[in-house]
């Protein structure tokens, strides 16, 4: 590795939703420039004007600052090599590649469409590589003045040199590329659009990127890339050197396949949107690939960081486990802090319409006395709107799940909420203890039933489900008059209303 501060970068075109193996590469990233004290570059490629979007975009930035992942240039920031937008930097590229030009390192290649098909037709029949031939690498200039008369538009192509290309991936140790396997490549467009293998490595050398930590699907352009950056170094442009270069497995999904965008799982956007923990989430990707230790999946950003070494990244796939990632992220939820739980709540109680935005004092008050209730029963923090639903909805927009209200209020069930209405109605104290000692008393002693069928009756009148956070601390939290009506309620409905309204 070289000696140089270390200066890392995370380059994502703006194009459909975020995904996690975007978010993957963002997170070592970001880890291996903070463990190095060194700088991390947030940086967007969006030239391609048809793919790219505002809408991309501006998701890019809002995942990044979910999950925490700071950056020290980039949008929103600035920083001394901006602008960090390539969509505003064509000047740059058309310049780079002039110098190309001028300097012999590229050339302007007049070939059509067709002329190219049939040439790789004919290579491949001859059993040698379809790449491109070089055969407009020498044209004099009466062929160029020829093919601009037919009012042809070249293309600019980086002349490779012939030679063999070695390197030392910092994940996968030393690659060598034979010459035969890199051809002189495109670097802008018939069109005038620079491509990515001309902006991206332009870039790298004037942000004076030292380490690019990407994809394995980018592995084969590594050497197109190195010597991009000879050339730079032989006519000025950056700092003269190249970065190093480590490439990360491929995640995979169902079938041990490529985990694709069009895959559920894929879905970054999906996972906040289910109730995942940022820590939580970025913990689990740190693990597809990576470990802090053999015996320690649980961890934070900051134990990452401090522990974050790029030569124990595995080379091999890791296969995205939805499980295990829900698991790991119950961990991390079940270490918040209460009121911290609290507050992450509230906006999926604001999206569930059960709280107002912004919430009231009375609202915060309920919904930080209803957390210790599910705290660790969560694993999502999604679970808690479904648990919690029954307190802070109306008593108009309170409904019994169809299934539950089958399965426990039968005929014995009601007799079990008329019991427990009676027993509820008239007690001096509504506290978690006299309720529980009222409800044992009088449906396990006076009516010699089990606990699961004393009380599943009575979770399923007053919660509307037989899965509910622990039912005496929740009959509290509801209060004893929400309690009885609801009581009262399926009474009613079942035409053995109890009569009389609360004592």
């Amino acid at each position: 590795m070289t000696d140089r501060p270390v200066v890392a970068r995370f380059c994502p075109s703006p194009t459909g939703n975020p995904h996690v193996g975007m978010a993957r590469t963002a997170l070592f990233s970001w880890a291996f420039a903070r463990h190095h004290g060194g700088t991390f570059v947030f940086r967007i490629e969006d030239t391609d004007a048809e793919r790219d979007s505002e809408e991309s975009y501006d998701l890019l930035l809002d995942v990044m600052h979910w999950l925490g992942l700071d950056w020290d240039e980039g949008p929103e920031v600035g920083g001394p090599h901006g602008p960090y937008r390539q969509s505003e930097r064509m000047e740059i590229y058309a310049d780079v590649a002039q110098q190309l030009l001028d300097a012999g390192f590229a050339y302007k290649a007049y070939d059509s469409a067709e002329e190219l098909e049939t040439r790789r037709n004919a290579a491949r029949a001859a059993g040698k590589s379809s790449g491109y031939d070089g055969l407009h690498r020498t044209l004099t200039d009466e062929q160029i003045t020829a093919y601009e008369a037919e009012g042809r538009q070249p293309v600019i192509r980086f002349k490779m040199p012939d030679k063999d290309y070695t390197f030392t991936d910092l994940v996968r140790g030393e690659i060598t590329f034979g010459s035969d396997n890199v051809q002189d490549y495109v670097i802008v467009r018939a069109n005038g659009q620079p491509l990515y293998t001309l902006t991206n490595p332009t870039d790298d050398a004037l942000m004076g990127i030292t380490h690019v930590l990407r994809g394995e699907d980018l592995l084969s352009s590594t050497p197109r890339q190195i010597a991009m950056y000879e050339a730079f170094a032989e006519i000025g442009i950056g700092g003269g050197f190249t970065p190093d270069f480590g490439h990360l497995p491929y995640v995979t999904g169902a079938g041990n396949k490529k985990l694709s965008k069009r895959d559920p799982e894929s879905n970054l956007l999906g996972y906040r949107e289910q109730g995942f923990l940022p820590e939580g989430l970025l913990n689990y990707l740190a693990l597809l690939g990576w470990s802090i230790s053999d015996d320690n999946d649980i961890f934070s950003m900051a134990e990452m960081v401090e522990a974050f070494e790029i030569g124990r990244v595995n080379p091999n796939p890791a296969r995205f486990d939805i499980k295990k990632c829900e698991a790991i992220n119950g961990s991390h939820v079940r270490l918040l802090a209460e009121d911290d739980v609290r507050d992450r709540l509230v906006p999926y109680f604001q999206t569930a319409g059960l709280i107002s935005d912004p919430p009231t004092e009375q609202q915060l008050g309920n919904l930080a006395a209803a957390t210790p209730l599910v705290h660790e029963r969560m694993t999502l923090l999604t679970e808690a709107v479904d648990m919690l639903r029954f307190l802070f909805v109306s008593d108009d927009d309170f409904a019994i799940d169809e299934a539950d209200r089958v399965k426990n209020l039968d005929e014995q069930g009601i007799v079990v909420v008329r019991a427990a209405r009676d027993a509820l109605v008239d007690i001096p104290d509504w506290t978690t203890p006299a309720i529980e000692d009222t409800l044992r008393a009088g449906l396990i002693d006076g009516l010699e039933l089990k606990p699961r069928l004393a009380f599943g009756p009575v979770r399923v009148a007053v919660t509307g489900s037989r899965i509910s956070p622990p039912l005496f601390e929740s009959l509290q939290l509801l209060g004893r008059e929400k309690t009885i009506a609801r009581l009262d309620a399926v009474l009613d409905e079942s035409g053995l209303g109890a009569g009389g309204g609360v004592g």
